[in-house]
């Protein structure tokens, strides 16, 4: 059994939920469509327009956020996991509404693959933030005072702006010991949308190995 044949078990015939994006996402957003074209009825909320894009051509029926809250469960990938399931999400530069669409759900099932399970967040020494462009020099200036590192990520020299029209500052951190405390500090920056940290967000991650194949299933107590 994939993690994405296991996941299927989570989505209830004739709900809403979410869809996140990246790899993960897209290939269970791909067997969703199979379903879907078989029969099974389900709407869903897209994180990403690459995600709506891909679900529409699959004949996934989209709706509003409005319209599907409270959303039954969302499906996504991440960057990081930790042994208490907090995450790092956002190198595919959607985290924020990446977060919104898993806020809005009952559950948040995350799907990984090998390398992403970390001891400790942090661990692969990044961690996205998302601001808004007028702010980006205050918001370098009080990353940095934070030790956060912030680079501004604009592949090929230009500025890379979100779904959202915002901007994103790739902030090149150690292992982080109080995820919490440093989500609030971030926060507390004016200018700043929101940051890939995901604390007390997922219910359950199926890791697989290189095949995707499902080596072990974590859920939150």
């Amino acid at each position: 059994m994939t993690i994405f044949d296991r996941v299927l078990d989570f989505v209830p015939e004739g709900a809403a939920i979410g869809i996140g994006s990246g790899r993960a996402a897209e290939a269970f957003i791909k067997l969703l469509g199979d379903r879907v074209r078989a029969g099974f009825r389900v709407t869903a909320v897209p994180t990403s327009r690459a995600s709506a894009d891909l679900a529409q051509g699959l004949g996934i029926p989209l709706v509003e956020l409005e319209q599907g809250m409270p959303l039954a469960v969302t499906v996504d990938g991440a960057d990081e996991v930790d042994p208490h399931l907090n995450l790092i999400k956002g190198y595919g530069r959607a985290l924020v509404r990446e977060k919104v669409v898993a806020a809005a759900s009952k559950k948040l099932v995350i799907l990984i693959g090998p390398g992403k399970e970390v001891p400790v967040l942090g661990s692969r020494g990044k961690l996205p933030v998302e601001v808004v462009p007028f702010a980006l020099p205050l918001c370098q200036h009080r990353l940095k005072l934070l030790d956060c590192d912030p680079v501004v990520y604009a592949p090929d020299g230009r500025l890379f702006l979100t779904e959202n029209g915002n901007a994103i500052l790739d902030c090149h951190v150690g292992v982080i010991p109080r995820a919490g405390e440093l989500e609030l500090q971030i926060r507390a920056i004016s200018g700043v949308v929101g940051t890939g940290l995901f604390l007390g967000l997922a219910h359950t991650v199926l890791v697989g190995d290189d095949r995707f194949e499902l080596v072990s299933e974590k859920q939150r107590p």
